[in-house]
């Protein structure tokens, strides 16, 4: 456990637990408001992500970055993350010993920023972080709370590339997290 953001990144960047350093251009650590109320976890970088060492500045990231437009979400004010660092070969999803590996980074980053809420991109990170009885397809627009934090499950805006009828579901799950983060701050 680390208490602070420069020994867990260092830590992270130089990490072998895995197969996926042997690949890596860059470790994708994560990128935000470190002390964000609210927090995007993904599944893994893309070639655009490993390449420039930041998550979601691909094509799932702009749209992103669309929706984030259109709901007044400041991708500067929330926090995003992955539950692997290093790029996975051909953008193929992580394998459990990979997750499992680069979780306590994840971990910790959570445990640093302290959000409210956690938007769960896609089926990966949901399994990783809420447990593998879960599916996106069930879970996506409901909420679930874990120890003192609300999260929503959605799809991954990659997904949204494969099929266009998501982006409907995808805005709709983002409204509620704009109106779940209004009703918290109200109570504060």
């Amino acid at each position: 456990m680390y208490d602070n953001w420069e020994e867990l990144e260092a830590e992270a960047k130089k990490c072998r637990k895995c197969k996926l350093w042997q690949t890596r251009t860059n470790v994708v650590f994560g990128v935000g408001n470190k002390n964000a109320d609210l927090m995007f976890i993904g599944e893994g970088p893309g070639a655009d992500e490993d390449m420039q060492g930041e998550p979601f500045v691909g094509k799932a990231g702009k749209l992103m970055n669309m929706a984030f437009e259109t709901l007044g979400i400041k991708r500067e004010e929330v926090y995003i993350a992955n539950i692997v660092k290093c790029r996975p070969p051909s953008n193929r999803n992580p394998e459990e010993d990979e997750a499992t590996a680069c979780l306590d980074y994840l971990r910790n980053q959570v445990i640093l920023v302290k959000p409210k809420i956690i938007v769960l991109l896609g089926s990966v990170a949901l399994k990783n972080i809420l447990g593998k009885e879960y599916g996106i397809t069930a879970s996506r627009g409901k909420w679930i709370e874990k120890k003192g934090i609300l999260y929503m499950p959605t799809w991954h805006p990659a997904a949204l590339l494969r099929d266009e009828t998501k982006k409907i579901d995808f805005i709709k799950d983002l409204k509620l997290v704009v109106e779940g983060m209004k009703t918290l701050n109200n109570k504060n």
